[in-house]
């Protein structure tokens, strides 16, 4: 087995289908660190389903996870690279998957990912993915990067691991600490400042402000277009993600995707003692009516997404409001 598992008491379908997700990883976590020796893993490879640019390793990864399921119990397979929810075969799960989260970095060596999303098969395989999010039984990702690591709930907490490299076994860590409340650092593609909605500007304004505006603090901003580096950042370090939807045609949902990107990563975050939304509402209470439906997507420090939707009704009052009203 490539997954320490112990201690974790997981039905033997589910805990087969980690191990499968594991031996995929650990074999594209080899791969990226040869990108360019064997093959160009950052050559473009046409568009997927939802009009983004495919990479080689976009369409590699997607096959390498598709193979690895079949005789699993995944009934139902959906993953971002693909037009239509496959089925593998009779079983009791259904597996969404964005096989390489984070493409546009692939030739410049920042770490990337999967992001992943198990929920019961339900009776058909739409149903099995257009349902409240809050419906998962297992979400998380790994991330590629100097280190290989899995991060994943089960709804009881979010479980770590790294993989070692010697080995080729993920080994088990602590569990991630609920995120740290007390954070200066928000990330946001500020080039895209002219297109957000009114609150969100407010919002990121206030920040930029720092002493001298209404939040009396200087705050830094970060940015890597990885959404997986930048949770594993927020679990460690604290903090808010924000990509709004915006005014630019294609942009009024944002450019994430509920059932690939947002649940999962939403299941995360609530498990660590954060919050996820979509600016206001949680995204965990939502379920999304396509396939590929985008959402905006805001989460993080709990306090800091709670302020960002009072944003919403007054800006005025939200910046002016003492962090510990915001408090859980």
């Amino acid at each position: 087995m490539s997954l320490d598992l112990d201690g974790l008491a997981l039905a033997p379908e589910l805990a087969d289908v980690m191990q499968r997700l594991s031996i995929v990883g650990a074999r594209l976590q080899r791969l990226i660190a040869r990108n360019g020796i064997d093959q160009d893993l950052a050559a473009a490879r046409g568009t997927n389903a939802g009009g983004d640019g495919q990479k080689a390793l976009d369409v590699m990864a997607d096959a390498a996870y598709m193979e690895a399921l079949k005789g699993s119990a995944v009934a139902f397979y959906a993953s971002e690279e693909e037009d239509e929810i496959l089925t593998l075969g009779p079983g009791t799960l259904a597996l969404a998957v964005d096989p390489l989260d984070g493409s546009s970095n692939i030739d410049v060596n920042v770490s990337i990912g999967t992001i992943f999303s198990i929920f019961p098969a339900a009776d058909t395989a739409e149903a099995s993915f257009l349902r409240p999010a809050r419906e998962q039984i297992a979400g998380g990702y790994m991330i590629f990067g100097p280190q290989c690591a899995l991060v994943v709930t089960f709804g009881d907490g979010v479980h770590h691991w790294i993989l070692d490299p010697d080995t080729g076994r993920f080994e088990r860590q602590p569990d991630f600490a609920p995120i740290p409340k007390d954070t200066s650092e928000f990330a946001i593609n500020a080039s895209n400042k002219r297109h957000w909605p009114a609150p969100i500007r407010a919002y990121v304004d206030d920040l930029i402000a720092g002493e001298e505006g209404p939040r009396g603090r200087n705050f830094n901003m970060r940015w890597i277009a990885s959404l997986v580096a930048e949770t594993h950042r927020i679990l460690r370090r604290g903090g808010v993600f924000l990509y709004p939807g915006d005014s630019r045609k294609g942009y009024e949902r944002g450019r994430l995707r509920h059932v690939y990107e947002c649940a999962p990563i939403a299941f995360v975050i609530e498990q660590a003692g954060g919050r996820a939304t979509d600016g206001v509402h949680p995204i965990l209470d939502q379920a999304p009516d396509s396939l590929h439906a985008r959402t905006p997507f805001v989460f993080g420090t709990a306090p800091k997404v709670k302020r960002i939707a009072h944003y919403y009704d007054s800006p005025e009052v939200a910046a002016a409001m003492p962090d510990e009203h915001l408090m859980p």
